[in-house]
């Protein structure tokens, strides 16, 4: 058996960076072709324990795009098949999930999630696209160890969120512990690695969990909790929508200080300057000891 692979199929926060329709100081230099930032397209994962059989983190509208750009990822075997053997979700926001609509053309895999998304996706008959046939989906509790494919195991675990933005009524509880926003842990022979694109805060069972990784893709959406509001790209704060801040007391940098794996950023918004290369913050988040993903990052354990 191989070793643990995971190639970062997008970095980017929802939206993805430039975002469409954004003007930010951040996004315009990606919009002039500004040699400091690099495109990332929205978050997601695929890993392997033996370069054949891959398993993706998430299905994001940028999936097409993805698999394109991932050679590891292209068919093979005839006419039709799939590399891709099995898709695990940690939520049911439109960038966690959207891009099961581009796997619609009949081939066999299975969807992993919490009983909770697998009600959304079962919700909504837009998904009755994926054949049922084919297309197997699969409840996983938290906590539960399942076996994925040659080698791989995976297990949900609680992540602080709430639910998915388009699900919201009225003011929605935050730092909720559920079903509905989770991270997943990936396991092959003694490597371990941790997939957090979404949290609203980190508690000592999470660090925890988090300190036995060989590596850690955690949330990195905004540097500062009121970012978006500053720059007048939104109205709500971070934690709102469900994402701790990099930078403060109870930021990201100083709660994931003392884990010992490798620390890599993820799930970036456009308004994130550490997307800029040289940037005071980028600099900042460097020194701490964390690394920046980008699409295409691989990441062998």
């Amino acid at each position: 058996m191989g070793r643990l692979t995971a190639i970062v199929l997008g970095a980017g926060a929802g939206g993805g960076f430039p975002q469409w329709n954004c003007r930010c100081p951040i996004c315009q230099f990606a919009w002039d072709g500004d040699p400091r930032v690099k495109p990332r397209t929205q978050a997601g994962l695929a890993v392997s324990a033996d370069g054949r059989d891959w398993v993706l983190i998430n299905a994001s509208p940028d999936l097409r795009t993805q698999i394109q750009a991932t050679p590891a990822l292209h068919p093979r075997g005839g006419f039709r098949g799939s590399p891709i053997k099995a898709v695990v979700l940690t939520g049911a926001e439109v960038d966690q999930v959207c891009g099961l609509l581009t796997m619609r053309e009949r081939s066999n895999f299975t969807v992993y999630a919490t009983a909770e998304t697998l009600a959304v996706i079962a919700g909504n008959p837009i998904f009755d696209v994926l054949a049922s046939d084919l297309v197997l989906r699969q409840p996983a509790a938290p906590s539960q160890v399942f076996a994925l494919s040659n080698g791989l195991s995976a297990e949900l675990f609680p992540v602080p969120g709430k639910v998915a933005l388009y699900l919201e009524k009225d003011e929605p509880a935050l730092s909720v512990e559920s079903g509905i926003n989770v991270g997943v842990e990936i396991t092959s022979g003694g490597a371990r690695l941790a997939y957090v694109p979404g949290a609203a805060a980190l508690n000592d069972v999470l660090l925890e969990r988090l300190g036995r990784a060989d590596a850690v893709l955690f949330d990195g959406t905004l540097f500062d909790n009121d970012e978006m509001i500053r720059g007048g790209t939104g109205t709500k704060t971070g934690q709102r929508m469900g994402h701790m801040p990099l930078c403060g007391e109870e930021g990201t940098l100083r709660r994931l200080v003392g884990l010992t794996g490798r620390r890599i950023l993820t799930h970036i918004n456009n308004t994130n300057p550490i997307l800029v290369d040289g940037s005071p913050e980028r600099e900042k988040v460097k020194a701490a000891g964390f690394e920046i993903a980008e699409d295409g990052m691989e990441i062998v354990l």
